[in-house]
């Protein structure tokens, strides 16, 4: 081989080397989104991500998990076991204080944040058979608040004690998944459920079709003594079968988080995918038709991730 044919050669194989360090670099993108449990609505909006991510970011390699949702997602990002992850306000706040009694054994320093989605409704349905209308009803009665420590108990907590009642008022308290306190109410060995979710989670659409329910208004009145992150809401009439009013409620924001360790680039094209495809979210849930560019960084309680900031800059979005 000639001295110019060897640099010729030389020269070709550098360059595709150099065109396809990108893609191999990329091929390593493995994003672990930690959602919730199935029946809730972090699962199958994970799920949406997940190929939204493998369409959109080149040699992506996403999967989902299953999880008890904001406490375990957080302490997971922190460890470093997950690249994106669902998780309440309220949750976040307490995790970036290191709060103990919300289930955080000292400050999570590596969170960073990505983006707001959707308001959670902190929605209280009893069967009708139970006779419980007002929260103040739920005295001696039986209650699943979610699992232990996660976003949702958290959440059944705070509404519970701006209402003058304590986990000790209760006739009965369960932990559980949405799904398997359906099955318990279905079953008359559970009165009532408290779920934190987007409007029309799978579980209470499935016990509204079994049997009559009430859903248990949370008075504006009380959403103002509880304060922030807690806004007040409407749970709109119809939302689940024989719910023909409007009910007050109780709502906190829902956040999309990362940890700092991860790249810039990788961060900038998440965000940008959840933004450029809401269409898919919401076909994927109806909660999703509530995130909005305006509001991305709305109340964000950690920093934002750098890749997140470059993106919303292009936007025009400043926190």
């Amino acid at each position: 081989m000639t001295t110019t044919r060897r640099q010729f050669t030389a020269g070709l194989t550098g360059s595709l080397a150099a065109a396809m360090t990108p893609a191999f670099a990329q091929s390593s993108d493995f994003i672990n989104v930690l959602t919730g449990g199935t029946s809730g609505v972090y699962y199958p909006m994970g799920v949406a991500l997940s190929k939204i991510f493998s369409q959109r970011i080149p040699g992506a390699r996403p999967s989902v998990q299953a999880t008890k949702a904001s406490v375990e997602n957080l302490v997971l990002l922190q460890s470093g076991k997950g690249e994106i992850a669902f998780t309440l306000g309220d949750s976040l706040a307490f995790a970036w204080a290191g709060d103990e009694e919300a289930g955080f054994k000292g400050k999570l320093d590596r969170l960073r944040g990505l983006c707001a989605i959707y308001p959670n409704f902190i929605q209280i349905v009893a069967s009708k058979e139970s006779g419980i209308k007002t929260l103040a009803d739920l005295k001696g009665k039986r209650l699943s608040v979610g699992a232990p420590k996660s976003g949702t108990e958290l959440n059944a907590r705070a509404i519970l004690s701006g209402a003058g009642l304590s986990y000790k008022d209760l006739g009965k308290v369960e932990y559980l998944p949405f799904a398997e306190s359906v099955d318990l109410i279905k079953n008359r060995q559970l009165d009532a459920t408290l779920q934190s979710a987007g409007l029309g989670v799978a579980a209470i659409r499935d016990l509204a079709a079994s049997l009559e329910i009430n859903v248990v208004e949370v008075p504006a009145a009380l959403v103002d003594k509880i304060g922030a992150p807690y806004v007040k809401a409407i749970i709109p009439a119809n939302t689940y079968t024989g719910q023909t009013q409007d009910v007050q409620a109780a709502a906190v924001v829902n956040y999309l988080v990362t940890r700092s360790n991860l790249s810039d680039e990788l961060a900038y094209q998440m965000v940008k995918g959840v933004f450029e495809s809401r269409d898919e979210l919401v076909a994927a849930h109806q909660a999703a038709r509530d995130i909005q560019l305006e509001k991305a960084l709305e109340g964000m309680p950690v920093p934002v991730h750098p890749g997140a900031q470059r993106y919303f800059r292009e936007k025009g979005i400043a926190k």
